[in-house]
Parts: C-alpha cells; structure tokens; sequence
C-alpha cells in the first residue's frame, strides 16, 4: 500500500492465579470461569525511514458481554477507518472542511 502500512493484531487474554511480581510467570495456571478479555488494536504508518503512527485504534472487552457482537462491528469499522488512514480520495473530490481562506481586510 504506497499510503503506510497498516498492522491489525487481536489478542485474547486470560487471568492466572500467579501474582504480578511472581518469578516464574511462565508456569501460572489460568483461573477458570474468570474474564477473558479481548483486545483490538489497528494501527496505521506511513512510509517514511522513521514511520509515524498515520492512525491508531484499540479497545479491550469482554468476550462474554451481551453487546459483544456490537462492540465486534464497532471494532471492525474502527479499524476499516484506520486503514484508510493517509489515503488520497480516489475520486478527487474536495470535501468541506479541507480547505480554510479568509478574507484580507484593506490596508
């Protein structure tokens, strides 16, 4: 994509039973009938030798939630957006907004 590049990563979490400041974190056992989050984040670059961030979303819910289907379209439209990031209008047309002028008062 000549706009950036555009990375999508989602992530599924779970709860253990080790604390945080536990030394060895690699052998926790996951908690059952805990939250199990899900996470989203989009993010969009641009092509530069030092890319910058064009466009960024995340959201971390419930997977379990009522509205879960909801929050799943909300994530999906988000991130469409953020892939748009940077993109030249493919029909040329000028919305408002995208220019300002002002009027020079008379000297």
């Amino acid at each position: 994509d000549p706009s950036g590049t555009f990375v999508q990563l989602r992530v599924s979490l779970a709860q253990t039973a080790c604390g945080k400041r536990a030394p060895r974190r690699h052998s926790c056992r996951t908690v059952e009938n805990r939250r199990k989050p899900t996470c989203l984040a989009c993010y969009k670059f641009d092509t530069g030798d030092v890319p910058k961030v064009l466009d960024k979303y995340h959201n971390c819910g419930p997977s379990h939630h009522l509205a879960a289907k909801e929050i799943k379209h909300r994530d999906e439209a988000e991130c469409r957006a953020v892939e748009e990031a940077g993109k030249a209008p493919s029909d040329g047309l000028y919305l408002p907004g995208m220019f300002a002028f002002s009027k020079g008062l008379p000297a």
